[in-house]
């Protein structure tokens, strides 16, 4: 780390905003798609079918089938976002379908609208539940965003890739911890 201090500091800058990048934006679509979902059950079966789909592809097959599409560098990277959508989407549904149907009755019969329902009494009793989803995708999407530099987005993987090349093993370690420390630590 102290020989090439800078060095690190930048791809760790620029993992993160990947990471950051990538995870707010799996976080509202995760969490839009299972709030839709709970309330329209019959869409359930197949938005779950599909985040699982997407959740299984190998990240770098993913990058690699999008390059010819988008090209290389960040904009292809973001496409990691799928891998974080999934864990959001399973969490709020489930949490949110977790309430019970008792306290959604004594919500309707003292007049509430279906609007008031979801934001003042299903998201925060399902909020345990969803932040749990939203630990998952922010781990997920720091690791994965180390794949990316495959694909010149730049992060830690830039450090793990030319360390694993040169035969430096300090090299790969050092960006090795620091994704697992950045992983920890969010």
């Amino acid at each position: 780390y102290a020989e090439r201090k800078e060095w690190f500091l930048d791809l760790f800058a620029a993992h993160v905003g990947l990471a950051l990048t990538a995870g707010v934006s799996a976080g509202i679509i995760g969490l839009l798609l299972g709030i839709f979902i709970s309330e329209h059950k019959k869409a359930a079966g197949p938005v779950l079918t599909i985040a699982n789909i997407g959740y299984t592809i190998p990240a770098i097959s993913l990058l690699g089938m999008l390059i010819p599409v988008l090209g290389i560098g960040d904009k292809t990277a973001i496409t990691l976002t799928i891998y974080g959508i999934m864990p959001m989407v399973r969490n709020t549904y489930a949490g949110i379908t977790g309430v019970g149907e008792e306290v959604v009755a004594a919500a309707e019969g003292m007049g509430s609208t279906r609007f008031q329902i979801m934001t003042k009494i299903k998201l925060p009793l399902a909020a345990g539940v969803i932040i749990a989803g939203v630990r998952n995708m922010v781990v997920m999407t720091i690791s994965v965003s180390a794949i990316a530099s495959f694909i010149g987005a730049g992060g830690l993987g830039v450090a793990i890739y030319r360390g694993i090349t040169i035969y430096d093993s300090a090299m790969t370690f050092c960006g090795s911890f620091l994704i697992a420390l950045l992983a920890i630590v969010s």
